[in-house]
């Protein structure tokens, strides 16, 4: 009886659930990499946020705060261009895996260390920027490989869904374990909550086999070659530095500011749940409206909500105005990330020797965005301490202006390309 009851409820889903053509199912890997990249956000999300906050509870600097952040980033295209390396010389899961261990001993090491965190946030931003860049370099690779031409827009869109899901839990409940906790301790509980989670992520890392590698050369050194005779592609790295201008504020300026006026990080954790879930509805709409020919209109609308997002804060620095600007931005990014990081994979598919240099263009891109986002945080900080906070948002408005650029230089894709 319940055999046919369940047998029942069972068909009645499968009768529901939309078709999904053959071509555009993903595989077994391309499952597995979502629940792997889940476990990290998760973890990621918890500790990334507000080790920020830790790092502002502390100093109250945003000078520290910003220079943390610039040494991570200037150090993760060094880390990526030796993950490239040992992901041609190994496989790319070797790279992955030793990016998930690296960071979960790099939290374990910030929970063990706590406040004397600030004696040494350099070192810690050179470990944290290495750990990140080889996570990065395995599973942007990982990303190209369990996906294709066919499902890679629907692939890119659900894995969004996934990580801003995790984002969506993460902030909330970090937020809620420090306000309950006396001083400090929130934070150590948090971060060990967050080791866990990416020890979790090595464990599942095991489930995805290593494909030995038969095209063992690195052509990084010939790059430069590619970028001289390859515009479209040049073009695009440029792309991703203007994306990263704004993307590296925006990952710690926010929620400093949100910190500044409410006071509490819970709430701060509980507002990261909105802005987790309007990119939950982003990525749904992405995956099912996501086009190639749309790439262009998709770029000019997120160009659009960003400028507009960041007058609002312009206008009048408020809680109100903040968390509408942060609401716009919410749906603008993955709208943006989404669309460019879709057009890049189709032009590495584009690039001579047939997909041998995913791995290189993968570093390249990694090398621009980090560039993007150190030049982005210096101005802020220099601006921040010789000409006061009036500045903040000016820089904010500047680099979601410089986001325009992206409508030229993402050119369209009508046919593919056979030359280098």
């Amino acid at each position: 009886m319940i055999a046919r009851h369940s047998a029942g409820i069972r068909n009645w889903f499968e009768a529901k659930r939309p078709y999904i053509p053959e071509e555009k199912r993903l595989s077994k890997d391309a499952v597995v990499s979502l629940f792997i990249h889940f476990c990290f956000q998760f973890g990621a999300s918890m500790s990334g946020i507000f080790l920020t906050l830790y790092l502002w509870r502390l100093t109250h600097s945003l000078w520290i705060n910003g220079m943390y952040n610039i040494v991570n980033y200037t150090v993760a295209p060094f880390a990526f261009m030796l993950g490239g390396l040992l992901i041609k010389r190994k496989d790319r899961m070797v790279t992955y895996r030793f990016g998930i261990a690296l960071i979960a001993l790099f939290y374990l090491v910030v929970v063990l260390a706590q406040e004397r965190v600030v004696d040494y946030y350099v070192v810690f931003a050179i470990f944290g920027g290495m750990s990140a860049a080889f996570y990065w370099a395995g599973y942007l690779t990982l990303m190209y490989d369990v996906s294709t031409e066919q499902n890679r827009i629907r692939y890119l869109a659900i894995n969004m869904i996934v990580f801003t899901l995790a984002g969506l839990i993460g902030p909330a409940l970090a937020g809620f374990i420090i306000r309950q906790s006396s001083g400090l301790q929130g934070y150590t509980i948090v971060f060990s909550i967050a080791f866990t989670m990416f020890l979790l992520a090595a464990i599942g890392s095991l489930r995805i086999k290593t494909k030995p590698n038969h095209h063992k050369a690195y052509y990084l050194k010939f790059v430069g070659l590619l970028m001289n005779k390859n515009r479209r592609w040049l073009k695009s790295l440029f792309g991703f530095m203007v994306v990263g201008m704004l993307q590296g504020m925006m990952m710690f300026l926010p929620s400093i500011l949100l910190f500044q006026i409410v006071g509490r990080e819970d709430l701060v954790g509980y507002l990261g749940v909105l802005y987790a879930s309007l990119g939950i509805a982003t990525g749904f709409f992405i995956s099912r409206y996501g086009r190639e020919d749309r790439a262009q209109l998709f770029i000019i609308i997120s160009t659009i909500g960003c400028v507009l997002g960041t007058l609002f804060i312009i206008w009048k620095l408020t809680l109100f105005t903040v968390v509408l600007f942060m609401v716009i931005y919410s749906i603008c990014s993955p709208l943006q990330g989404n669309t460019i990081t879709s057009y890049y994979f189709r032009l590495i598919g584009m690039l001579p020797l047939k997909g041998q240099l995913r791995v290189e263009s993968v570093v390249m891109r990694e090398t621009f965005v980090n560039g993007g986002r150190v030049m982005a945080i210096f101005v802020l900080i220099v601006l921040h301490r010789y000409a006061g906070e009036g500045t903040l948002p000016w820089v904010l408005l500047g680099a979601a202006l410089a986001q325009i650029a992206l409508v030229w230089l993402l050119e369209p894709i009508r046919q593919p390309e056979t030359e280098a």
